[in-house]
């Protein structure tokens, strides 16, 4: 999915083998290609959503250890992923839509201050769907679910997630 944005079809996504699905929609799931494996076995997928719920159920019924995993995989929001360019393209381009790639000094001291104590407090980073957000409202969800108990901020965390592989999808198989 990085680099030159690859469209594909439905129909040749089904009629992939393990390895070419993995490698085709596996990045939707930032640095999991489990996921994409163990979905492959559900083909034939009748459409992208069908094949988004798919992938969703595995992560659903992965373990707790996986799922976190998953979500410490997943890059913080301006953060020292971003400074450092060490983001795959997806993510760069989310955080660039809403201007988390140019933040001023006081944004970017605020951001990494609750970027901190929320990896203190639940142990991964605060994923957010950030292309149905602007900077103020990142940072109010930022500060509301810190108050969540860690249990609520897994299942919040993975519902944004899922959000943002959705959004990933629709944009590498776009319904016709």
């Amino acid at each position: 999915m990085d680099r030159a944005t690859v469209v594909l079809t439905l129909q040749a996504v089904n009629r992939m083998d393990r390895d070419a699905f993995t490698r085709a929609v596996g990045p939707i799931f930032e640095h999991a290609p489990w996921v994409a494996e163990r979905a492959w076995s559900t083909r034939p997928f009748a459409h992208a959503v069908a094949l988004h719920d798919a992938m969703v159920a595995v992560v659903r019924s992965a373990s707790p250890a996986e799922q976190l995993e998953l979500l410490r995989a997943h890059p913080g929001l301006a953060g020292q992923a971003v400074r450092a360019a060490i983001m795959t393209e997806s993510s760069v381009a989310e955080q660039a839509s809403t201007g988390l790639d140019r933040l001023g000094d006081e944004e970017h001291v605020r951001f990494r201050q609750l970027d901190v104590a929320y990896r203190e407090t639940f142990g991964f980073p605060f994923i957010i769907a950030v292309r149905h957000h602007d900077k103020a409202s990142i940072l109010a969800a930022f500060e509301s679910r810190l108050r969540n108990t860690r249990e609520v901020e897994v299942a919040a965390a993975l519902a944004e997630l899922f959000d943002i592989t959705r959004m990933r999808l629709e944009r590498l198989l776009p319904s016709v």
